[in-house]
């Protein structure tokens, strides 16, 4: 298992592999936005299945938000983030074709880990996904990911901060002031606006 810090991870990053780190859920593994293949090769993971874009702040992720999606996602994301909570909403025309899914919508999160948060403000928004082999139950440990992904790059220091283990909640934006619930995970989502 080869740990690195931040400084490291961007170096790794920027050379188009990806890293592992905790997250307040799960661990996740991410890279730069522009080599998304890249998590799709490592977890084996269906092509048409998204990845979800981290950052540390909901300021760093409004450029990718849908101009007729941003009112919501700021009342949303100021009310749940940091946390485990995925927004999947449309995105910005802007943004490239391999940050969507083929509906045209991307996924966002915030997590509320300190590790993660410091991760990004280095390294800016990276996508990413739970650090497992696709189909399979992953670790919650960097000892158990390094077994699963043993060329990947660990976040250190560990032991890792605890996290809840459990995904997290997944709304979906329909239309303004209407949100849908995908999947309940760690945040339990009373009135979703």
């Amino acid at each position: 298992m080869n740990l690195i810090n931040c400084k490291s991870a961007l170096n790794t990053l920027q050379s188009g592999l990806p890293i592992i780190f905790p997250t307040d859920t799960l661990p996740a593994i991410g890279c730069l936005p522009k080599f998304s293949n890249i998590i799709y090769e490592f977890k084996k993971r269906d092509r048409n299945k998204p990845l979800i874009l981290m950052g540390s702040e909901h300021e760093h992720l409004i450029d990718y938000v849908h101009e007729s999606a941003k009112e919501d996602y700021e009342n949303i994301a100021s009310k749940y983030w940091p946390g485990a909570l995925t927004i999947v909403i449309p995105a910005s025309e802007k943004q490239t074709v391999n940050l969507t899914s083929n509906d045209l919508t991307i996924g966002l999160r915030i997590p509320n880990s300190y590790m993660a948060q410091s991760l990004l403000r280095v390294t800016g928004p990276l996508l990413t996904s739970s650090a497992n082999i696709s189909g399979f139950k992953g670790s919650i440990t960097a000892e158990g990911v390094g077994l699963d992904f043993p060329s990947v790059d660990i976040l250190g220091p560990i032991p890792w901060e605890k996290s809840s283990e459990k995904a997290s909640t997944i709304i979906f934006w329909k239309k303004r002031g209407d949100w849908r619930l995908i999947r309940e995970g760690e945040v339990l989502v009373g009135e979703l606006y």
